[in-house]
């Protein structure tokens, strides 16, 4: 469904992407080469061909590093953050917050929402970007998060240990279950999509608020480089990707 940009053109959409220089899962993980370019790349090039949605995108880092890089690749990096801002202990709240601050500041307005793009998820699209803010503007939520669904993963095949003995770990599992047998469809954020009123983040210090809006979007997109693991995973699929673009 197409946004209606006459209808919400006064509304101001201000997208941050998070990079800070620290990583311990993967080091250096937001300008880490994959499939020829940078992690942060690809979010940068999703948030660029997303640009007639949005006031502006900015990087927001604490590391000229990645500040550079970022600019290479068409990105706005308006600051370094501040050292109270800076390390692996930081929360993301905070970092959006003083993005924010400086924007407002700097163009003399108030913005409407803020969009959260992780770095570390690098194969959204500009047309799940676009899915979400329909998804806001339909009304009645503070916030709209991505998901995938879960199958393996589903909690009723999640347990605990405890006094050396395997138990459910909120949902009993019966003998015999199949993964189509679990109800209902289970869900978890995949990390690609944070889209908060402005207020909510502002005045209520939240990114999630109370009423969250799901964005549904297909395993395939859904990868969120936090290991290894996920490092090689994410290359498959960038790697698939990129051939199929070179067949069509």
């Amino acid at each position: 469904m197409a946004i209606n940009n006459q209808k919400h053109q006064s509304e101001k959409i201000l997208a941050v992407i998070p990079a800070r220089g620290g990583s311990k899962g993967v080091p250096r993980k937001n300008i880490r080469p994959i499939c020829g370019k940078s992690i942060i790349a690809y979010t940068i090039e999703t948030a660029l061909a997303a640009r007639h949605l949005l006031w502006r995108t900015i990087v927001s880092t604490d590391d000229p590093e990645i500040a550079a890089i970022a600019r290479t690749h068409g990105s706005e990096v308006p600051f370094i953050r501040p050292d109270d801002l800076s390390g692996d202990m930081v929360p993301t709240l905070p970092v959006l917050q003083h993005a924010v601050r400086f924007v407002e500041q700097q163009d003399g307005l108030t913005l409407d929402w803020i969009l959260l793009l992780q770095p570390t998820s690098p194969l959204r699209t500009w047309q799940d970007i676009e899915a979400a803010l329909n998804l806001a503007r339909d009304g009645g939520c503070d916030s709209v998060i991505s998901v995938v669904q879960v199958i393996p993963e589903h909690p009723v095949f999640v347990k605990r240990i405890e006094d050396n003995r395997l138990l459910p770990f909120c949902i009993e599992e019966k003998e015999g279950t199949r993964r189509q047998d679990c109800q209902p469809p289970a869900y978890i954020r995949n990390g690609a999509i944070y889209l908060t009123r402005r207020d909510v983040l502002m005045k209520h210090n939240s990114i999630w608020g109370r009423i969250i809006r799901p964005y549904i979007m297909p395993p395939q997109r859904s990868v969120n480089i936090d290991n290894e693991l996920d490092f090689k995973l994410a290359e498959i699929m960038l790697a698939e990707q990129n051939q199929d673009q070179k067949e069509k």
